[in-house]
């Protein structure tokens, strides 16, 4: 069951637009500066969209180590580089602090986003030390700002990290839903551009039948007909870069071959 940005089409492909690191982060490329951060991400969204994707999501996933709690420069900047592309953009787009789930609401809202990802539920053990995101207050934040219509991607099984709570994947999916209210659920890897359990995909997709289901994760060429057979979408970063680097620019062929098979499935 796509979103409403999705319009007719029975499944959705959200591709990753991914900011370099920004202002204040150890990876920060003080020469290059804000003019290399967008013209980046100008090249990736050109390349994005000539290949047929259904929605561009932002993300700073360069901004390493990752902290919970976004620094202001770097939600200050990361905010100018969303609003500085967004008149390029012709299809919906969302955003994604990583690992801040109220900074992310806030980006959204503030850049007129349609959908915000993130990890909204659960307690885990990462690398990060113990992770422990507030949905509560993620929402209310969206209420007060007036953004009932923003859609949020829970996130249930966080990359880098383990779970702490002991609860099959099914019933953690159902319990976001029941409980914290998400728009839609996201089943991952262990790690960036590594795919999720289909095992896993196929549990949560049973336990929450009237909510949209993605993979979040490791969703190539060679198996996107298997987790589309099962999920509504898949939100994709890795797969689309050259080589399959996760931290290269956008291989514009790449795209094109896989939204290809998208279509055939859509």
């Amino acid at each position: 069951m796509p979103f409403d940005f999705f319009g007719s089409r029975k499944k959705g492909v959200i591709s990753m637009a991914h900011i370099g690191a920004l202002p204040g982060s150890p990876l920060y490329d003080a020469d290059g500066g804000m003019e290399k951060l967008i013209d980046g991400v100008v090249s990736d969204i050109e390349k994005l969209q000539a290949g047929g994707v259904h929605a561009i999501m932002f993300g700073n996933e360069n901004d390493r180590p990752y902290q919970f709690k976004a620094p202001p420069e770097a939600l200050a900047a990361m905010t100018a580089v969303v609003m500085a592309v967004k008149p390029m953009l012709k299809v919906p787009f969302g955003v994604n602090y990583l690992w801040d789930p109220q900074a992310s609401v806030a980006l959204a809202c503030a850049t007129g986003a349609s959908f915000a990802r993130e990890i909204f539920t659960g307690l885990f053990a990462s690398d990060m030390g113990l992770w422990q995101p507030n949905a509560a207050d993620a929402l209310r934040l969206r209420r007060n700002l007036g953004r009932d219509d923003l859609k949020l991607l829970f996130n249930i099984n966080a990359e880098f990290a383990s779970s702490i709570d002991t609860r099959p994947i099914e019933l953690r999916a159902k319990s976001a839903v029941f409980s914290s209210l998400a728009d839609a659920i996201l089943v991952s890897g262990p790690l960036t551009g590594q795919p999720a359990e289909t095992s896993d995909l196929r549990k949560v997709r049973e336990a929450v039948p009237d909510v949209p289901v993605f993979a979040n994760t490791g969703v190539r060429i060679e198996n996107v007909r298997d987790v589309l057979g099962i999920a509504d979408g898949c939100v994709i970063g890795t797969h689309f870069k050259v080589d399959g680097n996760t931290w290269n620019a956008v291989d514009a062929d790449r795209v094109k071959r896989f939204m290809d098979v998208v279509e055939t499935l859509s």
